[in-house]
């Protein structure tokens, strides 16, 4: 457990304890939530909010990048949030389409790489542009990869990759009894990717909210009662402390896990303790 004595660690300090426990999640995934209430709060627009944010986005791929994280996955803009109100949705692209631009050279310089999931060609002309450039721009990096869900359904998604495998098999290139946990891992959005060793949700909302129902099926949960826009380096240092006391079994009991069973996690493939 985390104690209250390491909530008033300092910045540093708190990284410095993480990189000594060495036990750093690969992949870490977080629904960003909050700008809205964080914006009513102080009597300003929802944009506000969603401006502020992108404060603590910049704060947490630092951190990753300090951290070694190899793959941070952010739930930007969901397939529900089209029904927005049309205004507040013209503003999110236009910001998205501004902080692309402008973040790109800094990602560049810290070789982070940028990968989109969801449907793309939803977005409006500029902004699918803009975020193409971006992808292309950083496409040589092989450092953190920050994946932007936009547009994004989870049951889309599985939907999606059911319609493949059924086409596959009408085809005859693969017959029902081949198909596997690892073939539909391999149709989603994800493919390729591990999946997620820890999901944050910012704001205190108890839910998923239609977010890799698929690849979460082992993920550690952490609900942080801040809201987004004041959620940075510290608060995620704190997040990841929290998870390093975890005890991730995989079905297993603890028992097996101190005497270092290894075990393939049907979720990404991998082998785990």
């Amino acid at each position: 457990m985390v104690g209250l004595k390491d909530f008033l660690l300092e910045e540093d300090e708190l990284k410095q304890r993480i990189l000594e426990q060495g036990n750093i999640p690969v992949h870490v995934a977080i629904i960003m939530d909050g700008n809205g209430r964080w914006a009513k709060a102080r009597n300003l627009k929802r944009i506000d909010g969603h401006r502020e944010g992108i404060n603590s986005v910049r704060a947490v791929v630092e951190a990753c990048g300090e951290l070694g994280i190899k793959i941070l996955t952010l739930y930007t803009f969901s397939k529900e949030n089209w029904r927005r109100p049309k205004n507040e949705i013209t503003e999110l692209w236009r910001l998205l389409i501004q902080t692309v631009r402008r973040e790109v050279p800094e990602l560049n310089k810290n070789n982070v790489q940028l990968k989109v999931i969801g449907n793309i060609n939803d977005l409006p002309r500029a902004a699918r542009e803009g975020v193409r450039y971006a992808i292309n721009e950083l496409k040589q990096n092989s450092g953190l990869i920050v994946n932007l869900a936009l547009s994004y359904s989870s049951r889309l998604e599985i939907t999606e990759a059911i319609k493949k495998i059924a086409t596959k098999v009408t085809r005859g290139e693969i017959t029902p009894g081949d198909i596997t946990e690892e073939i539909v891992a391999d149709h989603l959005y994800t493919a390729g990717l591990s999946d997620p060793d820890l999901l944050i949700r910012t704001s205190g909302e108890l839910r998923i909210s239609n977010f890799l129902l698929w690849q979460i099926a082992y993920s550690e949960l952490y609900i942080s009662n801040i809201l987004w826009p004041d959620f940075r380096k510290r608060e995620f240092f704190q997040t990841i402390l929290a998870y390093q006391q975890r005890e991730r079994r995989y079905g297993m009991v603890s028992e097996q896990v101190e005497k270092g069973i290894r075990v393939k996690c049907v979720c990404n493939g991998s082998t785990a303790l």
